[in-house]
């Protein structure tokens, strides 16, 4: 299904964050519907970095297109704040189309960026969010790659400021809307009465509640990230893995690995041994 016939059924849908083409793998087998590629994924796992601004337009690129290579669900892809200004954001734009994004979320932070559940955030004036917006409108090349519109509001000039900017983003030309870190149900409720798809981020230990799909979707929202959960998740396996193998000295299969046959079935090894066979000639 595409991402705009995803948006408009208003279910919120489930949206994990790949930060490599082999969580994107494992979210697609697993029956997802799109796919989020994390700009804080993307930078904790390749880089070992906090999400502080750290990866440029040529990393995400080269992420999402190895993303793209493995999967054909919707991609949504965070690109910060565009990677400077409004001209610059055209060419992201261009670059990222090019690379396989249904979606291309853009936030009104001051570069560099925090993560929108960190303190100390800063916006830029509204105007400037604006002038991007209209240069990644007019910069893609498809009218079904989608303009996504974060802003980071909220946090430093609270819920109405937030909901004024995302008016004037939609506005603007802004297909997708995303107000970032609300606090409370009474605040994602007033966030998914605006005029515009909406999404929510559902961040483990965030500053916005917990939330059931069920009751998102019934509030009006679009879709819900769940940017972190295979990062973090895979964290916190790969230590409780290599702490046994430095406790023990070996490492079996068992509970805490995932088998050889299943790690080659997510990569597809016998797809591509039938194609060396298939080209290996008489």
């Amino acid at each position: 299904m595409s991402l705009k016939s995803l948006l408009a059924e208003k279910r919120a849908v489930l949206v994990p964050g790949a930060p490599n083409a082999l969580a994107a793998r494992l979210i697609e087998t697993l029956g997802f519907e799109a796919i989020y590629v994390t700009g804080a994924g993307v930078t904790n796992m390749g880089l070992g970095l906090p999400d502080l601004a750290f990866i440029d337009l040529t990393q995400l690129a080269g992420v999402t297109s190895a993303i793209r290579e493995v999967t054909t669900l919707p991609l949504i892809v965070d690109a910060d704040t565009g990677f400077g200004n409004a001209v610059n954001v055209g060419h992201s734009v261009r670059v990222l189309e090019r690379a396989g994004a249904d979606a291309i979320q853009m936030e009104d932070q001051v570069s560099p960026k925090r993560c929108g559940h960190f303190d100390g955030k800063s916006v830029v004036d509204a105007g400037e969010m604006i002038g991007k917006i209209h240069a990644a409108v007019d910069a893609r090349q498809s009218e079904e790659t989608l303009v996504m519109a974060r802003t980071d509001a909220r946090a430093v000039e609270g819920l109405e400021a937030a909901l004024e900017r995302a008016q004037r983003y939609i506005e603007a030309g802004a297909d997708i809307l995303f107000v970032e870190a609300p606090r409370g149900k009474e605040e994602l409720a007033a966030i998914a009465r605006l005029p515009a798809p909406q999404v929510v981020n559902m961040v483990v230990g965030g500053k916005t509640p917990i939330v059931d799909q069920a009751e998102l979707a019934a509030m009006g929202f679009a879709m819900t990230l769940y940017a972190n959960v295979a990062l973090q998740s895979a964290i916190l396996g790969m230590r409780h893995a290599l702490t046994a193998l430095k406790e023990q000295g070996r490492m079996d299969e068992g509970p805490l690995l995932a088998g050889f046959a299943e790690r080659q079935d997510l990569v597809r090894t016998s797809h591509f041994t039938a194609l060396g066979t298939h080209y290996a000639g008489p």
